[in-house]
């Protein structure tokens, strides 16, 4: 649709997910705003230049969009790519709804060019079959910008690497502030005798199934809203976790309450 209805925009497939998103991080390194999309199991095969990626940083926004499959209705498995966020050090936003997709899309060359950081977004078999409306405002147009040659932020060498390293934990103490404080997760109070975590489409099922139960709406899922969660967990009699697939919220919580 990208390439049918926007033709502004320079879009192209890739041979395999790996080049699309080395296309993709090579426009951004050059200044400009640029998006790669794939399943989770395409971001397997562009694993390599993601986990490189996360340490030069960007230079115009660089955002990842990533579909996963819970329940293997289209794919060979059901891998649960919330971990490899986590493990790539690189933030991750989860829409609930059409509406919501749009929206965090944009949220995310914001956060990409703030932060310094690659952003994934992360939707799953039922957001990318879904239907809602969507307000679509003025559009603004984002300038490239200026190349800038920089051998320590942009080629990895070790000596390189290293303090990469130390900027990349600097931006995840800044980046869990944000996902305590932007909006992207909100605590919706209802009863107080059960409270939900839940993220994605789960969200969706659990205002129709438990709609007067308080919920902690998770949108921004790395990294976690540690201040929210506590804030959350102390205001509820029972807390519970609806999540799709691994407990990786469920983890999370655990570790850091109990």
């Amino acid at each position: 649709a990208m390439a049918r209805d926007y033709r502004e925009i320079q879009s192209q497939w890739s041979p395999n997910e790996k080049v699309a998103l080395e296309v993709a991080a090579g426009a951004s390194v050059a200044g400009a705003r640029a998006l790669a999309a794939m399943k989770h199991v395409g971001l397997n095969v562009a694993a390599d230049p993601l986990f490189t990626f996360s340490y030069t940083g960007v230079n115009g926004g660089l955002v990842i969009i990533n579909a996963d499959d819970p329940g293997a209705w289209s794919s060979q498995n059901e891998q649960d790519n919330r971990h490899l966020a986590r493990a790539a050090k690189v933030p991750m936003i989860e829409p609930s709804s059409p509406g919501e997709c749009k929206e965090f899309t944009r949220l995310a060359f914001e956060m990409s060019e703030r932060f310094d950081r690659p952003v994934i977004v992360r939707i799953t078999t039922r957001i990318a079959h879904s239907q809602g409306i969507v307000e679509i405002g003025e559009r603004e147009e984002v300038p490239v910008r200026p190349f800038v040659r920089d051998f320590k932020k942009f080629v990895m060498l070790p000596a390189h690497a290293r303090p990469r390293h130390f900027f990349i934990e600097e931006q995840h103490g800044k980046l869990t502030e944000y996902s305590n404080t932007s909006g992207l997760n909100r605590i919706e109070w209802g009863k107080k005798k059960r409270g939900i975590i839940t993220d994605s489409v789960a969200y969706q099922y659990v205002k129709e199934t438990c709609p007067e139960d308080s919920v902690l709406k998770i949108g921004m899922v790395w990294p976690m809203p540690d201040a929210l969660v506590r804030e959350f967990a102390a205001g509820v009699e029972t807390l519970y976790v609806v999540e799709e697939l691994d407990p990786f919220i469920e983890d999370y919580v655990n570790c850091l309450l109990y």
